[in-house]
């Protein structure tokens, strides 16, 4: 929901404000909201979720004016926290989140956070106080960046970095970030690819008061582990009701709400859930329109998973629509979409900002996803690799993971190493013995983390101390950040019940043998949710994941595309990549033929993401820069 931006302890024109506000004009198409008093500035973009009236306007006032809120985001349990404070006193004039979070500020301060259930970055203005307060949530699901504007301790923020360019008197490439291999590895950091611009770090609050600005850690996953059940069946119906009551509250909305679907076991399990929770009897703002699944279709690619996207839908009893993902007909929006999406990532984001525009099309704003699963529960393919270590040389644990992960891989696929075939169990073992070896320095990065010299850190398996690093370092904050680009660009708010706090607690609490089980990888995923879905999706264990089909798309419909940028004198001239070594990677896929691999185009886009982020980003903003 929304875009924000706000200047503290420096003036800016109105003018200025109202220009820097319609850069993110795509985050909220709902409505556009500006308070500037005191030398504060508070922005706020609308996209309007929870009481459409004008009492859900931003920037909002609280205590006749004493504290304004510009907040991105959504607190799925602002029910419970409002019936609480009502019970205090607090009087309430609207049914919006954002008004419960003020009042829980007022009653709480910082501690406030601990209370809340949702995803969200926003800033407090205390006019008595003259502090500013800012926090963003315990994942980053939700976006917040800031910028130092001057020694007096001017602060800018927003949801975007080009939100910002308009303060900025310049504007510097961080070539630190420009090595391809840094895709999964700076999200998680305050460092941006504009080295004047910086990352608020998720899980963390600050007090912007006199000049100082102190960012303290409000949260710490593993500060939060439960106590869980010591048999497995009870982990089962632990982990069930807590995920029918993730995907309850997250149903809470006064707009359609619908789901990207596609057809894998943590999407099917997200709207599975939600069919059986609409079927039960409900006071509590849920959503009875929730029928609504749309499904990127790949046509003749190995990403298409259509076959499976239907099998749920049918299973439900709800139309389906199915979105033909054609790239003659998006191949020239690839540079806007890049300007947009303004991060450096593996692949295009085409497909997915075509499917959250659609979804918007169809007259929802609301979908609610899957994202998260994989991570928490041991679902990517490569995680064989880091369930043998634990394993060690058990021999019906390794066949468990023999078993899980063999048929991982589509048939076609020729990317990995690993093939279903060698079922030996010697052979294992000696894979296994030179999986340690290689991988020795791997196992110590694992320790090159804030969190090493925690207590609970020190008991985990190294299953989960790997998870928790997808989860919290590199691949899972950048899929969060991804996923808001994408569905933000076309006015749509991403709910994800796998991220659910009591989720993502109680994931790190299991021990590894809870999450690969029986030769299933996501075990407790499969057998709590069972009942809600279609068996062969349950026991589906072919992961594809939501890409751009980018072998068939270079050598077919953006072939000429691919090979005018790179014969183009501003790509030999670049100084964020080696345009030798890339030109030559990107006609190795273009004139490969049926022997080019996916992982092979994958890197190749990924070597050249640098160069599309200065052409289509950083030369853009340059230019607005200069006016």
């Amino acid at each position: 929901m929304c875009g924000i931006f706000g200047v503290v302890n420096h003036k800016i024109d109105r003018e200025k404000a109202l220009y820097c506000l319609d850069m993110i004009s795509h985050r909220g198409p709902d409505g556009v909201g500006l308070y500037q008093k005191g030398g504060v500035t508070l922005g706020h973009r609308r996209l309007s979720i929870l009481d459409l009236s004008d009492k859900g306007k931003q920037p909002m006032e609280y205590q006749d004016g004493r504290y304004v809120i510009t907040f991105n985001g959504e607190i799925y349990n602002f029910i419970e926290i409002r019936d609480t404070l009502k019970k205090k006193g607090y009087i309430f004039y609207s049914d919006t989140d954002t008004e419960v979070i003020l009042a829980a500020y007022l009653e709480w301060k910082e501690n406030c956070l601990q209370y809340f259930n949702g995803m969200w970055a926003f800033a407090i203005w205390d006019r008595q106080e003259k502090n500013l307060f800012i926090a963003r949530d315990r994942f980053g699901i939700k976006p917040l960046f800031y910028t130092m504007l001057d020694k007096e301790g001017g602060i800018a923020f927003a949801s975007e970095m080009k939100t910002l360019i308009p303060v900025l008197s310049d504007v510097t490439i961080n070539y630190n970030l420009m090595d391809y291999s840094q895709v999964f590895r700076y999200e998680a950091t305050e460092e941006c690819l504009i080295q004047e611009i910086k990352r608020f770090p998720a899980g963390y609050y600050a007090n912007i008061k006199n000049g100082s600005f102190c960012k303290v850690r409000w949260w710490h996953t593993l500060d939060h582990l439960p106590d869980i059940p010591h048999k497995y069946e009870d982990q089962v119906d632990l982990f069930c009701e807590l995920f029918k009551d993730a995907c309850k509250i997250r149903m809470r909305s006064d707009v359609t709400v619908g789901t990207a679907l596609s057809g894998g076991l943590d999407s099917s399990a997200t709207i599975c859930t939600m069919a059986h929770i609409a079927k039960l009897k409900q006071s509590e703002r849920v959503s009875r329109d929730w029928q609504h699944a749309f499904v990127a279709v790949f046509p003749g690619t190995v990403m298409d998973e259509s076959y499976y996207a239907k099998k749920v839908t049918d299973f439900l009893g709800i139309k389906s629509t199915f979105i033909d993902i054609d790239p003659k007909a998006f191949s020239n929006r690839l540079e806007e979409c890049l300007y947009t999406f303004e991060e450096i990532y593996s692949t295009s984001p085409i497909p997915m900002m075509v499917t959250y525009e659609e979804i918007k099309k169809a007259g929802v704003s609301v979908s609610i996803d899957g994202h998260g699963a994989d991570e928490l529960f041991c679902g990517y393919s490569f995680d064989f690799l880091t369930a043998f270590p634990d394993a060690k040389c058990n021999k019906k644990r390794i066949e468990e993971v023999m078993k899980a992960y063999a048929d991982a891989f589509p048939h076609d696929n020729s990317n990995m190493a690993f093939k279903g075939k060698e079922k030996d169990y010697k052979k294992y073992l000696r894979y296994i013995l030179e999986y340690t070896v290689k991988n020795l320095q791997r196992r110590l990065e694992i320790y090159d983390t804030p969190d090493w010299k925690h207590p609970v850190w020190k008991e985990m398996d190294y299953m989960n101390k790997v998870l928790y690093l997808h989860t919290h370092q590199d691949i899972l904050p950048t899929l969060l950040r991804n996923y808001d680009r994408y569905s933000m660009a076309g006015g749509v708010e991403i709910r994800m019940p796998f991220m659910d706090y009591r989720i993502v607690s109680l994931a790190f609490a299991l021990p590894g043998s809870s999450k690969l089980r029986n030769g299933f990888s996501k075990a407790i995923v499969r057998d709590a949710l069972a009942p809600y879905m279609p068996n062969e999706i349950i026991k589906r264990k072919t992961k594809i994941g939501f890409n751009t089909p980018i072998v068939e798309w270079m050598q077919g419909e953006m072939k000429e595309y691919f090979g005018d940028m790179i014969a183009s004198v501003d790509f030999a001239n670049s100084n964020v990549i080696d345009s030798k070594q890339v030109k030559q990677e990107i006609l190795a896929v273009i004139n490969g033929g049926d022997s080019v691999t996916y992982l092979q185009a994958e890197t190749a886009y990924k070597m050249l993401a640098p160069y599309l982020w200065e052409k289509c980003f950083y030369k853009r903003v340059c230019r607005e820069l200069r006016g």
